[in-house]
């Protein structure tokens, strides 16, 4: 990427790189795509846009796994003015229901059959266009597009609304703009060294901020290919590296654990240049073994949140094995991190506090819902949740989260959202969930019931997305509480 690199918003990112790579390949996702020709498909996606109305100040959902046409869909969006509303393919119809309701999406972009299940079907009746990718559908689409005015998109437009879950148990639409999420991941670009030589395997969903971008719009601004990856198989990945000579292969420390565990003897593991990776615990043998086994030139490690536009910390290229593996690096350039304690003073170096976050990549806020944005981010800083060290030399180590939240292979998961979901069965009386430990996934629920247990976890599998299934049901007679009635979690941690 040129140093001097600048876009004014995400349309402009694709213009400039049909400009400058026209004939390289953009994305490769069983056809190949130019940079030229993905901007073609984006011009026809755009009169789809306009003949449905879609227009700036609108929001349009995708619920899809990796896949070219995903590409298309969100950088149309974006070039009608409207802000792209992703949603987890892991979740059933009354969650993805209930996102598009509260973001009042005027469309919807799915498919038919990922995981054997039929999203379309899932929503049921709803009152909004439903584009199916991969179908006549999506053809049809494309054919009866006509083209619109041009929009004058500007820099501080809202780019894309994605929700994460809070301590309250309701979905929050987290809102950036254009300027921020380019800004961050031009950064996030440069520290990690993406280039146009690069091949990118995309395994993050690209419903995930890490995925989308991290992945192909920092693709779009470097020149790299991107190479969409549907599902997390392991398989499939050590699969694709020789055929598809992958240099780029961000993701959990799992998939890199996993392919640790295989034969990699009959594997030509030759073109892997770097690694990103984070959201867990990693050992510093990992890191080495990544090296030394798997080929990659360069590892790091960061740190983000989506209120944080995804990434606040980064390490940098030439840090220790130790330091990439006991801390997520230090704040990325022009943002603060700051470790405080309950009254919002910075704690001495070595020192656990909050951690905080201030500086253009914190969001625009929470989506139709300012009370919940003053209590995240007060006189410019994001209150995170999470409890952390900073060192002398800056670089940021969590340890906790005050939230509660844990991370099961990836994907945060929340407790509050969880127990309110399993408070539907009719033989809950009251429920808490943890976090436990788990060899393959990081961590895993464990609900403690009150009341009747049986199937429960089968039940649960119907109605949410499996990372927030519940690995482990324990009855129990009461839940243990203090004497104003709060559930006392670390009573139950201590039981696991």
């Amino acid at each position: 990427m040129r140093g001097d690199q600048q876009f004014r918003h995400i349309p402009d990112v694709l213009a400039q790189a049909a400009a400058r790579w026209p004939t390289a390949s953009a994305i490769e996702d069983g056809i190949t795509l130019s940079f030229k020709d993905l901007a073609a498909a984006v011009h026809r996606a755009t009169g789809g846009l306009c003949t449905l109305g879609i227009g700036p100040g609108d929001r349009v959902a995708i619920w899809a796994p990796n896949c070219w046409e995903w590409v298309v869909a969100a950088l149309a969006i974006h070039s009608r003015g409207a802000a792209l509303v992703p949603i987890n393919t892991r979740y059933k119809g009354p969650e993805a229901r209930f996102i598009l309701d509260r973001s009042d999406a005027k469309a919807i972009f799915t498919v038919d059959g990922f995981l054997g299940l039929d999203f379309a079907g899932m929503l049921g009746d709803i009152d909004l266009p439903v584009v199916r990718l991969k179908t006549p559908d999506w053809d049809a689409f494309l054919e009866a597009g006509t083209p619109g005015d041009a929009v004058d998109i500007q820099p501080n437009w809202t780019s894309d609304i994605l929700f994460t879950s809070g301590t309250t148990g309701q979905p929050k639409g987290v809102v950036t703009t254009h300027a921020q999420s380019l800004r961050a991941f031009r950064d996030w670009s440069r520290v990690v060294g993406l280039s146009s030589d690069d091949r990118y395997l995309v395994v993050a969903p690209f419903f995930h901020c890490f995925g989308y971008k991290a992945g192909w719009l920092a693709c779009l601004m470097s020149g790299a290919t991107i190479l969409p990856q549907a599902t997390f198989d392991v398989d499939a990945v050590l699969a694709r590296l020789a055929p598809d000579r992958v240099s780029v292969l961000p993701g959990p420390p799992a998939l890199y654990q996993t392919l640790l565990q295989r034969d990699l003897s009959q594997h030509d593991l030759g073109s892997l240049r770097l690694a990103v990776t984070g959201a867990a615990v990693i050992p510093v043998t990992l890191i080495e073994r990544m090296r030394t086994e798997l080929g990659f030139e360069t590892v790091i490690t960061g740190y983000g949140l989506t209120e944080a536009t995804g990434v606040a910390t980064m390490c940098r290229f030439d840090d220790d094995p130790e330091t990439i593996a006991t801390t997520s690096g230090r704040a990325i350039p022009d943002v603060e991190v700051r470790v405080v304690d309950p009254d919002g003073q910075p704690v001495p170096a070595g020192e656990p506090g909050e951690v905080v976050v201030c500086g253009y990549n914190v969001m625009a806020g929470y989506l139709d819902d300012p009370a919940a944005t003053a209590a995240a981010v007060r006189d410019g800083w994001l209150h995170t949740g999470d409890v952390g060290i900073l060192n002398e030399r800056g670089y940021l180590r969590i340890t906790d989260r005050i939230k509660d939240m844990f991370i099961v292979g990836g994907f945060n998961a929340y407790p509050a959202e969880i127990e309110h979901a399993l408070l539907e069965h009719p033989g809950v009386r009251e429920v808490a969930v943890i976090g436990m430990a788990d060899p393959r996934l990081g961590e895993v629920g464990c609900a403690f019931v009150v009341g009747e247990t049986e199937g429960l976890i089968a039940w649960s599998r119907e109605r949410m997305a499996n990372f927030k299934v519940p690995r482990r049901v324990v009855t129990i007679d009461a839940l243990p509480r203090n004497a104003s009635g709060k559930v006392q979690k670390f009573k139950l941690r201590e039981l696991v």
